[in-house]
């Protein structure tokens, strides 16, 4: 070991406390985040790690030039993976500290009340949660009308994988022991944007008895900068969440998007039919060679956008996981029919059943063989 290494052993102060910041195109909120940070947490030793998923405003690069002049502050920059839920995960898993926290980066969240969530979790609570809808808390400053009532709606349903009187499970604002965060990653979700509800509902199972869970209250702030992450997909995903859990977890949520995705090819295929055969005249097998091309052709896309968000293919690979997709499929086809013409022959089902079990394996087979080759 050199002298300067020597040095840098003898003066290096493990953290207590890590910070764990997800971004994506979050560059104007980082610098005063990590001021705000430095002034809540004084007397505190803590690191902020910055969790980027390659966001094209040059996010990584600023935290990086950061983290060159304060050793407290670090970054990953994620290559190829995206998603709030892998990114909250990654950086916990890259923390030494005692505690890890979770924390938006546009300022939503209030910073000041850290220190009190920390002496929470060091007087026993397995997780501590920044809360909008208890006490003093308050979410009207920085949520509309519409998301207000969206929120309360979900965290309604939250109440239902949590089962304990939580007022705002739907947080991304929450600090735990990392121990603790050690027992139950290998059965974390890395899909998804609810981080925190899934951390409740598989630490409950995992560990065979109630979390022990406090709040403190916080008022919601409007964003610092930039544009809400909120959208279709985020509804989407949660809703997937809910049902994954309730299945603990046997049903991943890709596999119900996915599920959810062929359902709607189904309706697809069927109107497309019609119009070819009933409408332009074409003769059944053409009609329904054109019914399949348009209804893999958009699933294909649905599921880029909303089942395969984190590893949405673009360009030249958009178009290889096209025809990758084709090709699986075609098998996937070939499985259904099969599976149910060996059923239904051998009487071992009626054509009703014997359809919904070719339809059950073709999913089986399509989301498995796909997740291998066209969103590996």
């Amino acid at each position: 070991m050199t002298d300067q290494e020597n040095t840098s052993a003898r003066t290096w102060v493990p953290p207590t406390l890590s910070v764990i910041v997800p971004t994506f195109n979050e560059r104007e909120n980082i610098a005063p985040l990590i001021e705000k940070l430095e002034a809540a947490l004084a007397g505190i030793t803590f690191e902020v790690i910055i969790v980027d998923d390659n966001s094209p405003d040059g996010t990584a690069d600023l935290a990086k030039q950061i983290a060159a002049q304060k050793s407290h502050v670090r970054c990953i920059h994620r290559i190829g993976r995206r998603g709030l839920s892998s990114a909250c995960i990654e950086g916990m898993a890259s923390s030494a500290a005692q505690f890890v926290a979770v924390i938006d980066a546009d300022h939503q969240h209030d910073e000041a009340i850290l220190p009190e969530m920390l002496e929470r979790a060091r007087d026993g609570a397995d997780i501590v949660v920044g809360s909008r809808y208890t006490g003093e808390g308050s979410s009207q400053d920085g949520f509309s009308a519409s998301r207000q009532k969206g929120s309360q709606l979900a965290t309604r349903l939250s109440g239902i994988l949590t089962g304990k009187a939580l007022s705002d499970p739907m947080s991304g604002f929450f600090l735990l022991r990392r121990s603790l965060f050690n027992q139950i990653v290998p059965r974390l979700s890395r899909e998804g944007f609810k981080i925190l509800l899934d951390i409740i509902a598989t630490g409950n199972r995992q560990l065979g008895r109630k979390l022990v869970i406090t709040e403190v209250p916080y008022t919601f702030r409007p964003r610092f900068a930039g544009e809400s992450k909120m959208s279709a997909l985020v509804v989407a995903q949660f809703l997937g969440l809910i049902v994954s859990q309730i299945s603990r977890g046997i049903l991943p949520t890709s596999f119900l998007l996915f599920s959810l995705v062929g359902a709607s090819g189904v309706v697809v295929h069927l109107s497309v039919l019609t119009l070819a055969f009933e409408v332009f005249g074409f003769n059944f097998a053409n009609s329904q060679l054109l019914a399949t091309l348009v209804a893999m052709t958009t699933n294909y896309l649905l599921n880029n956008e909303l089942t395969y968000a984190d590893k949405k293919l673009r360009g030249r690979r958009f178009w290889t996981g096209l025809l990758s997709f084709y090709l699986v499929c075609s098998f996937g086809t070939l499985a259904n029919v099969s599976v149910a013409s060996v059923l239904f022959e051998a009487h071992i089902a009626n054509f009703i059943i014997a359809g919904i079990a070719g339809a059950v394996m073709s999913v089986v087979f399509n989301y498995a063989v796909t997740r291998i080759f066209t969103w590996r």
